[in-house]
């Protein structure tokens, strides 16, 4: 169902829709919200700042132990054991090589809390120091990074400082805070300062290095837990390290292997964390990732008033790159392709693989639908740029489908499937980029309402077919086309283009081909029992020309009824050859085979006509009304006209016009050399009792069509139903 936009004042939609789908199950919806911008903030000038107080704290305390003639770090065999212990330490971070945006480790946190325990804040200082920057000068191209860590340490370590001078406890080199001193009131103190140690770091970790978004995504939600176990580390072994500082110092060294079996294990789960939330081929988001931001940008948007849109982008054939060049080819082609949608993103928007050649973009501020649909015109065009594989140039077409908050959904699930409805719709129109319309969408609960409507009125046999005439232009009858139509109890006349939009959006079109054959031929088979012997034809979509057994589905109705193939001719599209061309030919060829004649319906509306002509084993041409309507009017039409009648004729194709009007188009069209034509000027659709009167009336001398039967309603100014192509007296 359509969301209309709502008032800017309302919160109504967030209180209404379900929760994100990996949301902490505490969270309230109007609490989720205020941490997610609370964690989104943006603090001007944080970096510089912590820089300069923590630059400034570490020269204060330099000066005042320098000063007071004390030392800066142990000396002795405790000394250069911790100093090994801290090389150790940074061998081992340097040669793991790695760095992510929140930065800490678990093995410098635990070393320095030991040392900040058991000398004070200058000697844990001085290894925080040692270990950070010395690790960050090891990387190419980090000192800024390094700078920024270090700091933060610094005042991380003047917080947990603070929390035992808060207790009295004031260790230094001279005086160290021995464990043989602790009772149990040092539980609280130890734990307090390991939390306040924790809790800056990692909050101005955040604030200064995170990716600013609106939200808390997993990969944040992950390393916050990450974080909790390196307290718990923290608190198991750094007074385990202090108690072996002070009486066997020799071993300290050796707490190298839980320490680094620690970081092991952190990087090793934030590695799987960053997998679950990323495409391992591309490096781009995934849908869990993408739904969540998605649900992150509505919250944002909501609250603002604004609009977001989410595009989806498939690439059209792609299957055959695999087919053709081997998968391993096609994931070099994904690569490229992802590089592309990366670098042409506008700012702001965020890109994901929801996996084989799907891509979705999210834009958490869009001014209007037209806006959105612009971006994704221009994406797909950069998509649309050859690309070079192995030296093989490749051109790719891509389809996107735009769906936007609140227009069209209100939840990220929903802007999700309404995109994908709409990239759909765009690839079967071959337009390239299509905004979501809920008339076109089979799965809103009004149309999944009809759709059961129209399962019962199939199954009860309240669906009808009329039957329209081609006439050729001296009067004699060319055939029948059966239409589909169908009066609901209740909402009356179903338009056509709504009720078989719905089946074939629902896999309910084989069901619905299945009667209007059945129907038409028992029809057939009557007329023929009568003396009647014209020809009908049904149209059959796609989908069941690619269903697998359909001609001999066909052929087996033909037999039942005892109706010749040649009184059924199947109308169809060119579409038929677009997603699988082999199976539509094979089914063709068979159809053929049989002895039922095809038609080409909607000339001209496809692509690549000319080429289908020679594909398509069709016997019969029809053109489009869209060229007709205006053919007496619009030269340029005039001349497509011509020039398909002549092309047809060449070919050894019968011409048909569809929606035939008013005398002027009959003459032109007669004139270019047109076989047959449709349409109001000889008759609308008629139900069957109303066509058998109309063909017995063309068999004898018949009264006037009006009183063959009820006067059909036509356009204002036109010529009357079956004014033209009357048999003369």
């Amino acid at each position: 169902m359509q969301h209309k936009p709502r008032d800017r004042g309302q919160r109504g939609l967030r209180h209404g829709r379900p929760r994100p789908i990996s949301a902490p199950p505490g969270d309230s919806p109007d609490g989720a919200p205020k941490l997610q911008r609370v964690a989104s903030l943006e603090v001007p000038g944080l970096s510089r700042a912590v820089v300069a107080v923590a630059a400034a704290a570490l020269a204060a305390g330099i000066h005042r132990v320098v000063s007071g003639g004390h030392a800066l770090f142990p000396s002795g065999t405790a000394g250069w054991s911790f100093a090994l212990l801290t090389g150790l330490i940074v061998g081992h971070l340097v040669a793991l090589g790695r760095d992510r945006w929140w930065g800490g480790t678990g093995s410098g946190a635990a070393l320095t809390l030991a040392i900040l325990l058991l000398y004070g804040w200058i000697p844990a200082t001085l290894v925080s120091l040692a270990v950070v920057v010395l690790v960050g000068a090891a990387r190419r191209h980090r000192w800024r990074q390094a700078l920024r860590h270090g700091a933060v340490d610094i005042l991380g370590i003047g917080a947990a400082a603070l929390c035992l001078a808060a207790f009295g406890v004031h260790p230094s080199v001279e005086q160290p805070w021995h464990p043989a001193a602790w009772s149990v009131y040092a539980l609280p103190e130890v734990l307090l300062a390991a939390a306040a140690y924790l809790l800056v770091t990692r909050t101005l970790l955040w604030y200064i290095l995170a990716p600013r978004q609106a939200g808390l995504p997993t990969v944040a939600r992950t390393a916050l837990a990450r974080q909790g176990l390196v307290a718990l580390a923290l608190l198991a072994i750094s007074p385990l390290i202090v108690v072996v500082a002070v009486h066997m110092p020799l071993l300290l060294p050796l707490f190298s292997v839980p320490l680094v079996s620690l970081d092991s294990a952190l990087w090793i789960a934030r590695a799987r964390a960053e997998e679950q939330l990323r495409d391992p081929l591309t490096g781009l988001a995934n849908r869990q990732w993408l739904l969540e931001r998605t649900w992150s940008a509505l919250d944002e948007a909501d609250r603002l008033g604004a609009r977001s849109a989410l595009v989806l982008i498939d690439l059209d054939r792609f299957r055959s790159v695999n087919d053709t060049l081997g998968h391993l080819a096609g994931d070099r082609l994904l690569l490229q392709i992802a590089d592309r949608l990366r670098t042409a993103l506008p700012r702001g928007a965020e890109v994901a693989r929801l996996g084989g050649d799907e891509f979705a973009v999210l834009l958490p501020f869009a001014d209007s639908p037209t806006s959105a649909q612009r971006i994704a015109r221009a994406l797909v065009g950069v998509l649309g740029s050859p690309l070079d594989l192995d030296g093989l140039t490749l051109e790719l077409e891509a389809s996107a489908g735009v769906a936007v908050f609140p227009d069209h959904a209100g939840e990220a699930e929903g802007l999700l499937r309404r995109a994908d409805v709409a990239m759909y719709q765009a690839k079967r129109d071959r337009s390239g980029v299509e905004v979501y319309e809920a008339t076109r969408d089979g799965n809103t609960p009004d149309r999944l309402g009809l759709l059961g409507d129209l399962r019962r009125a199939l199954d009860a046999g309240e669906v009808e077919l009329h039957y329209q005439p081609k006439v050729s232009f001296d009067g004699s009858v060319c055939g029948l086309e059966a239409l589909v139509r169908w009066v609901h109890p209740e909402r009356g006349r179903v338009p056509p283009d709504e009720f078989i939009a719905i089946a074939e959006s629902s896999g309910l079109m084989p069901r619905l081909t299945d009667y209007v054959l059945e129907t038409a031929l028992a029809q057939v088979a009557r007329w023929r029992s009568r003396g009647l012997t014209v020809p009908v034809a049904v149209n059959v979509s796609p989908r069941d020309v690619h269903s697998p057994g359909f001609a001999g589905s066909v052929a087996a109705r033909l037999a039942r009824h005892g109706v010749p193939a040649g009184a059924l001719q199947l109308e169809i599209t060119e579409h038929v050859l677009l997603e699988d061309p082999q199976q539509a030919a094979d089914t063709l060829a068979a159809l053929t085979g049989h002895g039922v004649r095809m038609s080409l319906d909607d000339f001209g509306t496809g692509y690549s006509s000319l080429v289908h002509l020679r594909r398509l084993p069709v016997s019969e041409l029809k053109i489009d009304r869209s060229f007709v309507a205006r053919l007496a009017v619009d030269a340029e039409d005039a001349e497509i006209v011509r020039c398909t009648v002549d092309l047809a004729h060449s070919l050894g194709l019968l011409v048909v016009a569809e929606g035939v009007e008013d005398d002027e188009t009959w003459e032109r069209l007669r004139d270019l050399g047109c076989d047959a034509v449709q349409g109001w000027l000889v008759s609308a659709a008629m139900p069957p009792a109303e066509a058998t009167a109309w063909l017995r009336a063309r068999d004898g001398a018949p009264p006037p069509v009006e009183s063959a039967h009820p006067a059909l309603p036509g356009p204002a100014g036109k010529a009357a139903p079956g004014r033209r192509g009357q048999p003369t007296r």
